[in-house]
């Protein structure tokens, strides 16, 4: 099966990075294409960069007609209903994978993410899901999600000490990371702190290949159904659905 990972951000060593990680977690015979929209803000951090990076996304998803399935490598789940609505073959976001895929092994998960901008859609996402009762807190290490990308930035210890923080104060029983530029960071973290710590890039891939092998598609009645004949007009409209 072929999974296409999109980063919809434009940084192509972060999408370098989360391509590597779902292959390591792919089944043998997954083929994973990792790829991040060539226009698009460098990094999401928040609703205003979010709304920016709708049109490159979905444009990916146009151009992937091969695709057996999409993941989304945004842990805010950017884009994830109007790429439903964009193809009929299974789209999981990453951030929705690692909520249910630390649901399943704990009773109580704290999510670290990079910065506090980020905790109200991260809730905001859990409530929509079902699964705010699960989650002990949201915490923000306060990283910025390039520094991820830097040699020699303090990321690992300001995302280790709130980890810390998780298991001592929040009673968290795992950790999710907040964030597709920290799926190299998850053995990692797990061997050190003794508890699971879920990357949602890992998580999404696992439950798309479920989904594509079970032979699920996109449900089309009513909430993600194609969009309706219209015309899209200026300077996004040639990304517009056909």
């Amino acid at each position: 099966m072929r999974l296409h990972v999109i980063n919809p951000n434009t940084t192509a060593s972060m999408t370098r990075k989360i391509g590597a990680a779902a292959r390591a977690v792919a089944r043998p015979g997954t083929e994973i294409v990792a790829v991040n929209p060539e226009f698009g803000p460098a990094s999401i951090e928040g609703y205003f960069d979010e709304a920016f990076s709708l049109p490159g996304l979905l444009d990916e998803i146009a151009k992937a007609q091969q695709a057996d399935a999409f993941v989304i490598a945004c842990f805010d789940d950017t884009g994830l209903e109007a790429a439903r609505c964009a193809t009929s073959a299974p789209v999981i976001g990453i951030g929705e994978a690692a909520f249910h895929m630390a649901g399943l092994i704990a009773e109580k998960f704290s999510v670290v993410t990079t910065l506090s901008r980020s905790i109200v859609p991260i809730e905001r996402n859990l409530m929509k899901y079902g699964l705010i009762a699960r989650c002990a807190r949201v915490r923000a290490a306060e990283v910025p999600v390039l520094a991820l990308e830097e040699e020699g930035s303090d990321a690992r210890r300001r995302i280790e000490a709130e980890i810390a923080l998780a298991l001592e104060q929040d009673g968290a029983e795992a950790i999710v990371l907040g964030c597709a530029g920290m799926a190299d960071l998850a053995r990692a973290l797990a061997k050190t702190f003794g508890v699971p710590v879920l990357d949602g890039v890992a998580c999404a891939v696992a439950l798309a290949e479920s989904a594509v092998q079970l032979g699920l598609r996109t449900s089309k009645r009513n909430t993600y159904a194609a969009p309706r004949a219209k015309t899209y007009a200026g300077a996004f409209a040639r990304f517009a659905p056909r």
